[in-house]
């Protein structure tokens, strides 16, 4: 099951024989410094691994004096987190492409290996193998945290030099592929957002004078409904979209083939129609852009919010707006984020000319065909990464 790669003599080997394990820092709320300078270093923590490497928002900085050289990032490292109250985040891990003048916190570690292809080692820790075998430990230990036996002992494949070489400029190149739709994506976003603020202006401002309303009087604010377990998947026609799957609202191909299903009974006044703006309203998520456009009717679950645009504003002008707004900001306060239509409700809307906003739509609805196929292009590549990944890994 590993790889048949021709001409290989491969075998399995452990973790602990090609890497060694190097703790994070810890340090006090009086070693932070508010600035990088000559007596600070730039600590990275958990938030600041992600699927796609190393991200460098929210930083945090500590004294130099508490880092030691070899806490200090080298290329090649793989920086895992080994510890977190989220057990989604635990063994999320991100490759140390070159030599950094940055350190990580007690939370995390570093697999510096030695002895092996640092391209080939590092594609290990995102392969599904990998993935699968953390899973496992979490839940068998009932903890949120790795310990180094467990590192030690992970088991992977290794081939030759040669061939652990060919098989990283294989995933480098799809990951390369992989990268540059997510950047192309990110672009059209930005396209949409300047061409909003070109035609209507910051949405706060209001630069041409147009009647103003709040999203309470010109829209119909709803928000989505509590169904009990076997009424989930009745097979009736209306998709039942739960917070999770946020992401795919607006890809009609995606949620028709994909969701659960109940009948316009069940859903009663839970369905947003087409042309809902919708986004999650408890959570951590409420900040982040995952308001969408739904485009066939959906039931979604109690943690989705959604506002239906009345006659004077087109549903791609509503969206548009929604993104110029950090809905995090609107947070009520209590110990779980969450916003509800009292907060919605004040929000001041510009209402444009109907024909300006049909023009926007135009130019949104060309932007979405050019979304589709890059996004199309995007799956398919992740497939590719998956399937080999599974070929090289097991």
């Amino acid at each position: 099951g590993f790889g048949g790669i021709e001409g290989d003599d491969g075998m399995m080997t452990l973790v602990k024989d090609y890497a060694e394990q190097i703790r994070g820092v810890s340090y006090k709320p009086e070693d932070v410094c508010e600035e990088l300078n000559d007596e600070s270093i730039t600590l990275l923590r958990a938030n600041n691994i992600t699927d796609s490497g190393l991200c460098f928002d929210d930083l945090v900085y500590v004294r130099r004096n508490k880092v030691k050289d070899v806490q200090k990032l080298q290329k090649g490292d793989v920086l895992i987190c080994t510890s977190s109250g989220s057990k989604a985040l635990v063994g999320k891990a991100a490759y140390v492409t070159k030599d950094m003048d940055m350190t990580f916190g007690a939370f995390c570690k570093v697999i510096r290996p030695h002895g092996v292809n640092t391209d080939y080692f590092q594609y290990f820790f995102q392969s599904p193998a990998y993935r699968k075998k953390i899973s496992e430990l979490a839940a068998g230990a009932n903890i949120n945290n790795i310990r180094n036996e467990h590192i030690d002992g992970l088991a992977f494949y290794l081939p030759d030099i040669s061939t652990q070489q060919r098989i990283a400029d294989t995933l480098d190149k799809v990951s390369e592929g992989i990268g540059l739709c997510r950047k192309m994506l990110g672009e059209l976003d930005l396209m949409v957002k300047a061409k909003f603020v070109e035609m209507f202006g910051d949405a706060k401002v209001n630069p041409f004078d147009w009647v103003q309303s709040t999203i309470g009087a010109s829209c119909a604010l709803k928000s989505g409904t509590s169904l009990p377990i076997e009424k989930e998947n009745e097979c009736g026609n209306i998709p039942y979209v739960k917070v999770g799957d946020m992401n795919y609202v607006g890809n009609e191909k995606y949620i028709t083939t994909s969701s659960r299903f109940v009948t316009e009974e069940t859903a009663g006044v839970g369905i947003f129609p087409v042309g809902s703006v919708v986004f999650p309203k408890r959570g951590g998520a409420i900040g982040t852009n995952k308001k969408r456009l739904t485009s066939v009717p959906i039931c979604a679950d109690l943690n989705v919010m959604g506002v239906i645009p009345g006659k004077q504003l087109l549903p791609q002008y509503l969206l548009a707006y929604f993104d110029t707004i950090d809905l995090g900001l609107l947070n009520n306060g209590s110990s779980v984020p969450q916003i509800n239509n009292k907060d919605i409700a004040p929000l001041i809307i510009s209402i444009p000319p109907i024909e300006l906003q049909e023009q926007f739509a135009t130019f949104v609805s060309k932007i979405d065909k050019s979304r589709l196929t890059i996004q199309q292009v995007l799956s398919k590549m992740e497939m590719v990464k998956l399937a080999l990944m599974q070929e090289y890994f097991g």
